[in-house]
């Protein structure tokens, strides 16, 4: 996601804010926000879920239905996401 310069800090707050209530949802094992080092503008959520329905199931969630167009309105570009699948563990 890449965000406005001058909206930075309010999307940092958004995060702040619901990140509980994101790692909450049913499925969701991990959740953590990275910012990319040389651009400051751009960030990403990075998310573990129990499986594709739990995800959706949050991506209709009241949570969601918050936190989403408050972020999208920060936004300077448009989003991308991208979703994996895990393919070799490591240990």
């Amino acid at each position: 996601m890449t965000f406005q310069e001058d909206k930075i800090e309010d999307f940092v707050k958004i995060f702040e804010e619901n990140k509980e209530a994101i790692r909450n949802q049913t499925g969701c094992k991990h959740l953590e926000l990275w910012q990319d080092k040389d651009h400051p503008c751009i960030f990403s959520t990075y998310s573990i879920w129990e499986n594709e329905d739990c995800l959706n199931h949050y991506r209709h969630s009241e949570t969601f239905g918050k936190v989403w167009p408050a972020t999208k309105s920060l936004f300077s570009e448009k989003p991308q996401a991208n979703s994996h699948t895990q393919r070799f563990k490591l240990n």
